[in-house]
């Protein structure tokens, strides 16, 4: 049931739970690593899609720092991977700002107003911080608009219409985030987009960063196209170039261990998990998307089909249709894939359900790295 994927033995782990496999952790390091010996370019872990610091004494190894979109993000980056700390939200407020400029080394801002607003601390920050502009360059590459930065009527991001004629002062670089698991074509085409509206801009500044959303570490990704984009724009600016990814720093190396509970039949057969798809991966409901489970197929595709639904109140917690070579029990345990990357770090507590525990596992030594569980309090602290 467990297929290719090195963890082949899900017993010994209570559930729910998320696993994060070292070993294949460490593969997609390698693989970055490869890319910026190609290119020169800075790759930092984007936190808001794995924020997992047990794992940052080995990530730290490869990148080049964190990017944060808030100051807990920051001073996560700054006091548990260390490197370089670059901060982008969609607006600052005062206080977070000032934090900000204690934790990060870029600092990059949404829109002209807020360039304004903090035009004095830029000025004051100017030599420790560099600061820069988020660029919305209105080229859409992303079908699912949630996700879409350059989606009509974006928030974020200046457009080539409120942008000024020239660099304003104290601006060394520009930041643009315009793709969601996508391949290094995408990339290409966004870069020549930009080129058109932000083009003589390039120019004038240090640095350039291409933000998240690459794909890398997927299977069918085009590295060579990446790293020739990447070594084209560096060569034409002489520039420096930045790459942001979340998803892929933790692809496919993590795991969400579930356990039937109950199996009902209601025109269909109905398998109630001890996990929740509005707590513990709210993607698949909000994205939408449907995670893979080990040894199971498409509705219809084996013997016995079931929807598999959480254990909260809500009517749409539900992960899915998937059919199974044999029947389902209760006790039996599901193994949902590709759970590193936001799962973790969106969970909640919604019905008082419990936060999965959390392991880090080396599959070659077969050795718990660490593991973290959740009580009562957990849940009790968020809320007075």
């Amino acid at each position: 049931m467990a297929g290719d994927f090195p963890v082949t033995d899900f017993s010994g782990f209570e559930t729910p739970s998320f696993i994060v496999d070292q070993v294949l952790l460490r593969k997609n390091l390698e693989t970055l690593k490869m890319v910026k010996d190609r290119t020169g370019a800075s790759i930092l872990l984007a936190l808001k899609g794995f924020a997992m610091y047990s794992t940052f004494g080995l990530v730290s190894q490869y990148l080049d720092g964190t990017c944060a979109s808030s100051p807990h993000e920051a001073r996560l980056g700054r006091e548990e991977f260390g490197g370089e700390v670059h901060a982008f939200a969609a607006a600052y407020s005062r206080d977070d700002f000032n934090e900000l400029l204690d934790l990060s080394n870029h600092i990059v801002f949404n829109s002209m107003n807020q360039y304004r607003e903090f035009s004095e601390a830029i000025e004051k920050e100017n030599s420790r911080v560099s600061f820069g502009l988020r660029i919305n360059p209105e080229h859409r590459e992303t079908e699912i608009e949630i996700y879409d930065p350059c989606a009509d009527y974006s928030r974020l991001g200046i457009t080539r219409e409120n942008f000024p004629d020239t660099l304003p002062p104290h601006i060394s670089g520009l930041h643009m985030h315009t793709l969601c698991q996508k391949n290094s074509d995408a990339l290409e085409r966004t870069i020549h987009a930009a080129e058109e509206k932000f083009g003589g801009f390039f120019h004038q500044c240090r640095w350039v960063n291409f933000g998240g959303g690459h794909h890398i570490t997927r299977e069918d990704y085009d590295i060579d196209l990446l790293c020739d984009t990447i070594n084209k724009f560096k060569e034409k600016y002489n520039i420096k170039v930045y790459l942001e990814p979340g998803e892929a720093v933790a692809l496919n190396t993590g795991f969400l261990v579930s356990t039937i509970l109950d199996i009902i039949d209601n025109k269909k057969q109905i398998a109630i998990l001890d996990t929740s798809a509005a707590a513990h991966m709210p993607d698949v409901i909000e994205m939408p998307y449907r995670p893979h489970i080990i040894g199971s197929g498409l509705p219809g595709e084996y013997p016995h089909t079931y929807r598999l639904g959480g254990l909260s109140c809500l009517a749409g917690d539900i992960m899915g249709e998937y059919s199974f070579p044999e029947p389902l029990n209760p006790g039996d345990r599901l193994i949902f894939t590709d759970m590193a990357i936001y799962s973790m770090v969106k969970t909640n507590t919604f019905n008082g359900i419990g936060l999965p525990s959390i392991y880090y596992f080396d599959s070659v030594e077969k050795k718990i790295l660490y593991k973290k569980s959740f009580a009562y309090n957990d849940f009790k602290g968020r809320l007075s």
